[in-house]
């Protein structure tokens, strides 16, 4: 054997063991067609540029959107927290395929941080709720590009809380291209306007706020020589009221009416002002409850807090005339004549006790001349009585003081009568002024149930 033969021999053998290891190996895996058409489709992608190959073509971004349900309202800070879902569809021209070449795959799911996403905003938006991120977008072979989404907005809205709790409220949420205009970027209803505005499929209907409907609309806005889409949906609803009416309405009806029956206790009796004043700490317990249930608004205050604070005026108003007719009732006329304010109105609205000072007066200065004397006669008239004393001349001293004693008994019957009769006016006035105030007072309260009567049907009927 030559040294040429022993070569190829080796040569023979190197093959045939590199083959066997060969063997050996494990095959390589082939690329599946998933990831083929992902690295196809994404490696000149460039994210930054709007996917279109002419310029001047707009994107029309496809925009759906439903409500799920109502979270919060706050009117303090006139913002609500909604939960929706939302949709957005447009056509990317740098993400086709032929689905043949691909085993067949019509959609696949992409990164949203890998393609381009429009700068859609909601022009509502306050705050960032508890939302879920979802990282993935579907694209389709035909390059129609679906991000859904859920969403957990806080929007700034114009609270009306005046009617509460009948009130209804249209809170907007209105979406748009932050950047781009019409030219670039355009906006359409994926669905048409009445079938958006009926949908309620998804919305959670068993809380405190009733879906109503969803009305929507498609407008420009011209700003700086160019014109941007909007798409505007209005998201009406309605507060059921059934549990403020159990907790809040009508007790306060029932405190108002007890208030009311209080009118009829008698008006210069200590029971009247203790009734009252009990009336008083239920009112203030009930405020304390009230302020805790209505919603806290700086704009307006709720019509049933108005209607409350007035009764509770009223109230005060009538406990403070109960205390000054207790009060003038244990005055003297003296003291009462004394009083500017008092005498004023006795003389505008009282009936008698106008001469009793002057003959009070009267009789205490000729009191003053009795001289000693023994003879007398007592005539039917004080005045009379009071003129003959002057013509007594040296009187015993019994019955000096007898004459003394009776007549100082006629001036104190006189004066309690006086006194009687100061009351019976004051008595007389405070009727009058408490009748008005009744009066008052049931014009307020049919005002208050009327008005919730009112409100309650026009809430039913919207």
């Amino acid at each position: 054997m030559t040294l040429l033969d022993l070569l190829m021999s080796l040569i023979w053998l190197m093959l045939l063991y590199s083959a066997h290891l060969a063997q050996c190996l494990p095959e390589k895996p082939k690329r599946s067609a998933l990831n083929q058409l992902t690295r196809t489709l994404l490696r000149r992608y460039d994210c930054g540029v709007r996917p279109v190959h002419n310029w001047t073509s707009p994107t029309t971004i496809y925009i759906d959107f439903i409500l799920q349900s109502v979270l919060a309202v706050n009117g303090k800070t006139q913002s609500i927290t909604t939960s929706i879902w939302y949709r957005q569809i447009w056509t990317d021209e740098f993400l086709v395929w032929d689905p043949e070449e691909f085993d067949g795959i019509n959609e696949i799911s992409l990164s949203s941080d890998a393609i381009w996403i429009p700068d859609i905003i909601i022009s509502e938006f306050v705050d960032v709720g508890m939302s879920l991120p979802i990282p993935y977008v579907y694209v389709n072979s035909s390059g129609s590009v679906k991000n859904y989404r859920p969403m957990q907005v806080v929007l700034a809205c114009s609270l009306e809380m005046y009617a509460f709790p009948f009130d209804k409220q249209n809170c907007s949420l209105t979406f748009r291209s932050w950047l781009h205009s019409v030219q670039e970027i355009d906006l359409a209803l994926w669905r048409s306007a009445d079938a958006i505005a009926n949908d309620k499929r998804e919305f959670m209907n068993d809380g405190e706020w009733e879906l109503l409907s969803i009305p929507s609309h498609y407008w420009h806005i011209h700003q700086d020589n160019t014109d941007y889409a909007h798409i505007q949906f209005n998201v009406l609803i309605r507060r059921r009221p059934l549990l403020y009416v159990v907790g809040l309405l009508i007790p306060s009806i029932f405190l108002m009416l007890v208030d009311v029956i209080s009118f009829y206790l008698p008006l210069d009796s200590g029971t009247r002002i203790a009734f009252k004043i009990s009336i008083l700490l239920g009112y203030t317990v009930f405020r304390v409850n009230l302020t805790d249930e209505l919603p806290a608004t700086a704009v307006r205050t709720p019509l049933i807090g108005v209607f409350f604070v007035v009764c509770m005026a009223m109230l005060m108003l009538s406990l403070i005339k109960s205390i000054l007719v207790v009060k003038l009732l244990h005055h003297s006329e003296k003291e009462v004549k004394e009083m500017s304010v008092s005498a004023w109105l006795l003389d505008k609205y009282g009936s008698a006790g106008h001469g009793f000072t002057e003959s009070a007066l009267t009789s205490m200065k000729t009191l003053d001349h009795i001289n000693q004397s023994g003879d007398f006669e007592l005539e039917a008239s004080m005045e009379e009585d009071l003129l003959s004393l002057n013509e007594i001349q040296d009187a015993p001293s019994g019955l000096e003081w007898l004459l003394q004693e009776l007549v100082s008994l006629r001036l104190a019957l006189s004066q309690e009568d006086g006194d009687s009769s100061t009351q019976a006016d004051w008595l007389a006035l405070c009727l009058k002024l408490d009748c008005f105030l009744f009066r008052l007072y049931l014009l307020v309260l049919g005002s208050y149930a009327g008005t919730l009567l009112l409100l309650w049907a026009s809430w039913s009927f919207a």
